[in-house]
C-alpha cells in the first residue's frame, strides 16, 4: 500500500508505535470501515471510515499502551523538559491530557471551547502562569480547525504553545498541516488512517473490496464514491 511520503514515520520506533496503536484501536472497536454505507459528518463530508477515540478510555490495556507510546513520542520529538503544563481540549482531549500529565509528572489544565465569563483565563480551567510552555492534547485531528480555538485561548492566557499531541491524525487533508504551520505549532500523532488500513489488511479484518475502497478514499477523499454507487 503506497502512502504519501509525508505520512511515513520518522523512525522505526515511531512506526512500531503507530502499528501497535492501530491494532489497539481496531481491537477495541474504535474503527469501522463502511464504504457501502458511508458516514456523513457534520461538515457534510462523506467518509467510508469512522474512528471513535473516546472508546479508549474504557479499555485499560489499550489506554496504558497508548499512553506509554505518547510519552515516548513526547520525549523523542519535544522533550519532557520543554513542557511545563499539559492542556486538554474540551471534551475528548481532557482524559488524554490527564493520562499524559500523570505519566510526565506535569501540571494539567483544560481549555473550554467557548469562554466562561470574562477575562484572560475565561477559557482555561486550572492554574496557568504567564510564559508557561504548554502542550495541547486532543484525541484526534482532521483538518486542524479545533486547534486554532484552543491554541489562541491558551496564548491569550499567557501560555507559549508550540506543540500539540493527538492520538490520531486523519492524515488525508492537506489543510491540517497548513493550519498547524499558520499557528506555528508542531503536530505530533501516534497513528493515521494509513496505519489503521495497513493493520486491517494484515489481519484481514474487512473484505478486500472494502479495504480497497477505503484506500481509494485516503488517496482522494473529495473524489471518492461509495461502493453502492
Amino acid at each position: 500500500m503506497a502512502r504519501p511520503d509525508d505520512m511515513n514515520h520518522s523512525s522505526e520506533e515511531a512506526a512500531a508505535a503507530a502499528q501497535d496503536t492501530a491494532r489497539h484501536l481496531l481491537d477495541i472497536g474504535a474503527v469501522n470501515f463502511r464504504p457501502e454505507d458511508p458516514y456523513t459528518f457534520t461538515s457534510g463530508r462523506v467518509s467510508p471510515s469512522y474512528i471513535d477515540c473516546r472508546r479508549v478510555i474504557a479499555f485499560p490495556v489499550a489506554r496504558e499502551a497508548m499512553t506509554a507510546h505518547a510519552v515516548a513520542l513526547i520525549e523523542r520529538d519535544i522533550g519532557r523538559d520543554n513542557i511545563d503544563v499539559v492542556a486538554g481540549g474540551e471534551t475528548a482531549g481532557i482524559p488524554y491530557a490527564a493520562f499524559v500529565a500523570v505519566a510526565l509528572g506535569k501540571p494539567m489544565v483544560y481549555v473550554r471551547k467557548e469562554p466562561k465569563g470574562f477575562g484572560r483565563m475565561a477559557q482555561i480551567e486550572g492554574a496557568l502562569e504567564d510564559g508557561a510552555r504548554v502542550l495541547l492534547v486532543e484525541d484526534l485531528t482532521t483538518d486542524g480547525g479545533s486547534k486554532v480555538r484552543f491554541v489562541n485561548a491558551l496564548r491569550e492566557a499567557g501560555a507559549v504553545v508550540e506543540h500539540t499531541y493527538v492520538v490520531f491524525h486523519y492524515g488525508i487533508f492537506p489543510e491540517s498541516q497548513t493550519t498547524m504551520d499558520e499557528l506555528r505549532v508542531g503536530l505530533h500523532a501516534l497513528a493515521t488512517w494509513w496505519d489503521v488500513l495497513d493493520v486491517a489488511r494484515k489481519q484481514s479484518l474487512f473484505s478486500a473490496e472494502q479495504l480497497d475502497s477505503v484506500e481509494g478514499y485516503l488517496h482522494d477523499p473529495d473524489g471518492w464514491t461509495p461502493l453502492s454507487s
